[in-house]
């Protein structure tokens, strides 16, 4: 029988999280989350459990409301990568969480990295 697409897109998440766990001792993670409206990030520390940093197409600042584009995608990875190295964050993991590493994942990845992110 085969599976639903929610439970291949949980499969996937626990996949890709027990993975980081297993690299990511004491790291920062960069927690990605897509809508079919919006996309969001966190730069969260899972030792402490507190997030650092945030960055979402809601933000008005951004000018990317609504709109759940590549370059809506873009500007958000800009925007986490600005916000992290005002907090002193340079190096992180890249949680896709069940996301696959394709269109909007993938160009707010590359503008976090051009941001100054290393992942």
């Amino acid at each position: 029988m085969a599976n639903s697409k929610r439970e291949l897109f949980l499969k996937r998440r626990l996949r890709v999280r027990n993975k980081l766990k297993k690299r990511n001792v004491g790291g920062l993670r960069l927690s990605v989350h897509r809508s079919n409206k919006n996309i969001s990030v966190q730069l969260i520390d899972d030792v402490n459990g507190t997030t650092i940093a945030a960055a979402s197409s809601l933000e008005k600042d951004l000018g990317v409301a609504g709109k759940n584009n590549v370059e809506a995608a873009a500007k958000v990875g800009a925007a986490i990568a600005e916000r992290a190295k005002k907090a002193g964050v340079e190096e992180c993991y890249f949680d896709r969480g069940g996301f696959l590493f394709h269109g909007k994942v993938k160009a707010l990845a590359d503008a976090a990295r051009e941001g100054g992110l290393k992942f």
